[in-house]
């Protein structure tokens, strides 16, 4: 993904209003807003992406697409303290070995496995320095090794997939799943898992590569991870290159194949109402409905919450919860490029990567009503100081306190806030 379209769109506006807004009173009065970490851009990282996770001890986790040793991302941990100051360690620095064979660049978050290694994807670097797979693992001296577990671009026309913008999910067995961007048989993209083998090397495999159907109607350019239903089938996203993006679904086939399905196909009623190019993953509500967002489309174009409901007859419904840019100045934020959380009331949060009272992004709730309908209301709208233009999506701690990262702009590089309701 083009890291400056995403950054450019806004920077102008932001820059106008900054000097008026220098001693403009707190945003988002109706909750409390912290920023934790602010990015130098050194060797401590800038411009992270994506959304934050965990560990066991309440320390932080999380990526930055540039700086670090060699400008190129970093692998960071962000640890609280006594005072209630939190401490920031880069665990990697990303283009450390000769052409950037261990990866460059990063729009992925990160996951654990059980034993505490940490995995993700970079966009570039590796041996073809068109993506990687790779691993960190502690050592005993609180230092962290990494290993890439696979180099995309290392099959004829790159038949593996090429640059992976999204985060890794396991299923039981232990097997990596995630999509490239581009890349596969019709250069469309794919979805790809990756096995690891009793030696501890990993065996890739491509289960679906997009572009296969006329016009790529089944979809182009995912750009989003991908959850499992019960079943164990696959739901995704894909932006749609030229197109309007997709929900997809990939039912396993009884001799290991898996067969795809398209959900819903976007810009599918007038205007686009119904939402325009999603860029992050879904997620499930207990009826097994499926939420996520639009960047673009709505009734006003400026994105979407939508949700997908199946019906009997094994089609999906799709209904938009909220079009963006539907108050003054757009106030209630608009392009959102990130995943939906619940929180345990049934609610949903989320960012936008711009708009809000100020220009520099949201991050909202909604929450639904008793006929039907969802209210949104906005928690924080960023100031562009010392963050602005959230790309990733909020986490929730045990208190119900929400954290996340907002992605930088031309004039601040990214930090790490929260947020208490």
């Amino acid at each position: 993904m083009n890291y400056k379209r995403f950054l450019g769109a806004a920077s102008a506006a932001l820059m106008i209003i900054i000097a008026i807004l220098m001693w403009a009173p707190g945003a988002g009065a109706a909750s409390k807003y912290k920023t934790l970490y602010k990015f130098s851009g050194g060797k401590d990282g800038e411009f992270p992406q994506a959304s934050l996770i965990f560990d066991q001890a309440g320390n932080l986790y999380g990526t930055t697409l540039e700086g670090g040793d060699q400008g190129l991302g970093t692998v960071f941990k962000l640890a609280p303290s006594a005072d209630g100051n939190w401490r920031e360690s880069v665990l990697y620095s990303f283009c450390s070995r000769t052409n950037c064979s261990d990866g460059a660049g990063t729009y992925a978050g990160l996951i654990f496995d059980q034993a505490g290694n940490l995995y993700g994807t970079t966009e570039l670097g590796g041996a073809h320095n068109e993506g990687t797979v790779f691993k960190l693992a502690p050592n005993a001296d609180g230092s962290w090794r990494e290993s890439v577990l696979h180099s995309f671009c290392s099959r004829t026309n790159c038949g593996d997939g090429e640059n992976p913008d999204a985060s890794l999910i396991f299923d039981q067995s232990g097997n990596l799943y995630s999509t490239t961007s581009s890349g596969g048989a019709n250069n469309g993209g794919t979805v790809f898992k990756l096995a690891p083998s009793a030696d501890g090397s990993w065996r890739e495999s491509v289960l679906y590569s997009f572009c296969s159907s006329p016009n790529c109607s089944d979809g182009a350019e995912p750009l989003a991870s991908l959850i499992f239903d019960q079943a164990g089938n696959l739901y995704g996203t894909t932006y749609g290159f030229g197109g309007a993006g997709t929900v997809f679904k990939l039912t396993p086939n009884a001799d290991g194949s898996w067969r795809e399905s398209v959900l819903h196909t976007f810009c599918s009623r007038p205007h686009c109402s119904d939402g325009v190019n999603p860029i992050a993953s879904l997620i499930f509500d207990q009826a097994e409905n499926l939420y996520g967002t639009t960047e673009l489309g709505g009734a006003h174009d400026k994105g979407t919450v939508f949700r997908l409901a199946p019906n009997a007859d094994g089609s999906w419904r799709e209904s938009v919860l909220h079009s963006f840019c539907s108050r003054t100045n757009c106030s209630d934020g608009d392009n959102p490029f990130a995943s939906l959380i619940f929180d345990q009331a049934g609610n949903l949060c989320s960012t936008t990567s711009s708009g809000g009272a100020h220009g520099g992004g949201t991050v909202f709730k909604l929450v639904p009503n008793s006929n039907g309908g969802w209210k949104e209301t906005v928690l924080h709208t960023f100031l562009n100081h010392p963050g602005a233009q959230p790309r990733a999506g909020v986490i929730f701690d045990a208190a119900g306190d929400l954290y996340g990262t907002s992605g930088g702009s031309s004039t601040t590089l990214g930090s790490v806030f929260e947020i208490t309701p």
